[in-house]
């Protein structure tokens, strides 16, 4: 039995099957998503979607979906289904499903009267170019296919409506057709292992509704353009490919192509290899560039979360190669002392703070596992001592070392660390100041260069930086901690210090170096376990607060107003487990093993297989935001390792 399934009764419940998504990428930078029984909810929701560089650096959906049709006896048997304006959904194809299974690849079983039918579908590893083979397990008279392709081009941020300027032109290749609906975009090749009768009526299908964009206060309703539909008998037995690319395929080659992706697959068959398979989801290959996508559907290549995340999906998988790729092509994407944040090229964005001194732990989590330090220092260390300095002397967004030795940032308008959220040009969690994982991080940034210089014996770095580093434990103690409360303040502006029960502190816990002793460590980590721990992960605030919110629902403006205000997030609960087993060591490896294995839950919820974004701050902590997110991911499987290091 597959590890993840799910039967007629669960699939066949709408509330149930549509609220599990499933998503497949590849390394060339395509994806496809919709739920387990293929009705799309999302504007973000298709089966080929694609970057086209020739137009922006966003990804487009290009074929929306394929609606299939089983034919005996002159009896049309639809097995898609889409929802419409109206509450309607046509057709009810769904019906026919006896179940889902997603190892090593998604099955879906369709059963109409004497007739079992198959459906598989995956990504190829390298090309933009999904297969999908139909196989007729089952029938008792002549069977015939038609499929139906339903085409969008456009931004997947967007919605298309009909007009008059789609281009209705196709061009017969091999065993199919490519169309393409505006100049501009790149042709889908659309292709089959064996000859198929293609019939070309053009048409537009209007209002289908993408509930899940309904609910979050976006545009919903799409229409949608289907050239014609391929039709082919099909036999007892017998199998047939299809294929959508952005190029032309050799017909004869897609069975063995399928094959041969099939055995590149790393089996489903438990909660450890989910979570493998997801980490592979989020590393894109493009040309010479390597990337991590941040979270599907809608995320691009952040910054701050390339940093945290690489570790957990590559080093933790002892995949330093692939590690190497990914910091070698953000690094060289800085400016000034600063990493992209979001956005790549001339749309680039560079208001994170933290994200330069996150590049200090990612080259330390490096370092730590292979003990390269001295290559660590040879081929980075220019630019650790340029970032340090631009602190350290100034820079922008009122960035710089205060007296003390710590880090003080604002700028009106802006919000700098990873509580970034804004609502009407004001940021929901305003820290202008110190905020106080920033000078966690800087001062194990620091250290961690110090530990290298001197293996270096690079004297004149240990000259200028040795001081300040002596300097920033009594400071930190006396700027952020509070005896009475046993925990540290959020972040601190001149005379005033938030202490709002955040998670941040978490982070002066679970860095190599920290300016703490392990007796304010425990207490802080009593505070976060007592008002912050969830199973799902860390509150980004307690309970007790009045502007806590429990439930991450309603617009745009009202999610982001939550976002950091009670949504829980997995990703913290890294440094979490971190901190802890540095205190209690084996003896908490109980409590942490709970904490891991109790995620196993949700490889069947939301997006299957995979890890959200964030849950909820109140129970039952369901999920929300995106369906898969890299730092989550990353830091279950860091979690993983941690845990087996313990044992051993």
């Amino acid at each position: 039995m597959s590890y993840i399934k799910f039967d007629k009764a669960q699939l066949v419940n709408l509330e149930y099957s549509l609220s599990r998504e499933l998503l497949r990428s590849n390394r060339a930078g395509s994806y496809g998503c919709t739920t387990i029984i293929g009705c799309n909810t999302r504007r973000y929701h298709g089966l080929l979607i694609a970057p086209q560089p020739a137009i922006d650096n966003d990804d487009h959906v290009l074929l929306s979906a394929l609606d299939e049709t089983v034919i005996q006896h002159g009896t049309e048997f639809n097995l898609a289904i889409h929802k419409f304006s109206g509450d309607v959904f046509v057709p009810k194809g769904h019906k026919y499903i006896t179940d889902f299974e997603a190892d090593p690849i998604p099955v879906i079983t369709y059963k109409v009267g004497g007739v079992v039918l198959q459906k598989e579908r995956l990504f190829l590893s390298l090309d933009d170019r999904i297969l999908i083979k139909y196989t007729l397990v089952d029938a008792h008279s002549p069977t015939r296919l038609r499929l139906r392709p339903f085409l969008a081009f456009r931004s997947h941020h967007r919605l298309s409506k009909a007009n008059n300027w789609v281009d209705k032109k196709y061009h017969h290749i091999e065993n199919g057709i490519k169309v393409r609906m505006y100049q501009g975009y790149s042709y889908v090749h659309m292709q089959f292992s064996r000859q198929v009768e293609y019939t070309h009526v053009p048409d537009w299908y209007y209002n289908f509704e993408y509930m899940q964009e309904k609910e979050r206060g976006y545009d919903y309703l799409e229409d949608l353009y289907t050239p014609g539909f391929f039709e082919t008998s099909i036999r007892k037995g017998e199998s047939i490919i299809f294929s959508a690319g952005l190029n032309d395929i050799r017909a004869a080659s897609l069975k063995k192509l399928y094959n041969i992706e099939i055995k590149k697959r790393i089996p489903r068959d438990s909660f450890e290899n989910c979570l493998i398979n997801a980490a592979q989801q989020f590393i894109v290959k493009r040309g010479k560039h390597t990337e991590i996508i941040a979270g599907f559907p809608w995320f691009g290549r952040w910054g701050r979360d390339t940093f945290v995340a690489s570790p957990g999906l590559t080093l933790a998988l002892d995949d330093t190669a692939t590690f190497k790729a990914i910091l070698n092509t953000i690094v060289h994407e800085q400016q000034g002392i600063f990493f992209p944040n979001y956005g790549v090229g001339d749309e680039a964005n560079f208001n994170s703070i933290d994200a330069p001194l996150w590049f200090f732990w990612t080259l330390q989590q490096y370092a730590i596992q292979t003990n390269r330090k001295q290559y660590v220092w040879n081929t980075y260390g220019h630019r650790m001592r340029a970032i340090l300095s631009g602190y350290r002397y100034g820079n922008m967004f009122n960035l710089g070392m205060r007296e003390n030795g710590l880090i003080y940032a604002g700028e009106t308008g802006k919000a700098l660390t990873w509580m970034d959220a804004i609502v009407e040009g004001k940021p929901v969690t305003p820290r202008a100041g110190m905020p106080v994982e920033v000078n966690a991080l800087w001062y194990n940034a620091i250290m961690f260069s110090l530990e290298l210089a001197r293996l270096s014996g690079d004297k004149d770095f240990i000259d200028e930086w040795q001081a300040v580093a002596s300097m920033i434990p009594s400071s930190f103690i006396e700027t952020f901690w509070d005896e009475s409360r046993g925990y540290l303040a959020d972040y601190v502006d001149g005379s005033y210090r938030n202490f709002d029960v955040r998670p941040n502190m978490v982070f002066a816990t679970s860095l190599p170096y920290t300016p703490l002793n392990e007796e304010k460590r425990k207490k802080i980590l009593d505070v976060v376990q007592k008002e912050l721990l969830t199973p799902r992960g860390l509150r980004t605030l307690s309970p007790k607060h009045p502007d806590f919110q429990g439930v991450y629902c309603g617009d745009q403006a009202m999610r982001d107003r939550i976002y950091h205000n009670g949504a829980v997030f997995p990703w913290l609960l890294g440094a979490f487990i971190e901190g802890y087993l540095k205190i209690y060591g084996k003896t908490g490896l109980g409590f942490v093993k709970t904490l891991y294995s109790g995620f196993e839950e949700v490889m069947h919820e939301h997006g299957i297989g995979t890890v959200s974004e964030l849950y909820d701050g109140d129970p039952p902590h369901k999920a929300g935001g995106a369906i898969s997110q890299a730092w989550s991911v990353a830091e279950l499987l860091r979690i993983g390792k941690m845990i087996k290091k313990y044992e051993t």
